[in-house]
């Protein structure tokens, strides 16, 4: 989950208990997720070809080109606030997978 601090708006689109879909919207450069740790393994899909800045725990901070529909996916315990760093309106699709599908 994110700080309350980010201005970028996120709105979950589905949620069961396997997956949560939430797209993240940032309405203008600058805009932020807040600093947030994921939980759970999770996929993005960016909706947008630019450019994100990622600020991390240790101070620095991370530049990553996106492609429209070009998906790439991270475990959990990612930590990061996440900044759009373009001139126009933006948005990705977060798919964070909350059921462990390895057997018990």
């Amino acid at each position: 989950m994110c700080d309350a601090n980010g201005t970028a708006v996120g709105t979950v689109l589905l949620e069961n208990d396997r997956m949560r879909v939430t797209e993240w919207r940032f309405a203008k450069m600058g805009d932020n997720t807040g600093w947030h740790r994921h939980t759970h393994d999770y996929l993005v899909i960016p909706r947008f070809d630019g450019v994100l800045h990622i600020d991390l725990p240790d101070g620095t901070r991370a530049e990553a080109t996106l492609r429209n529909g070009i998906p790439y996916e991270r475990k959990a315990g990612v930590e990061h606030d996440v900044i759009s760093g373009n001139d126009f309106e933006c948005a990705f699709i977060e798919v964070e997978l909350l059921e462990d599908p390895r057997p018990a």
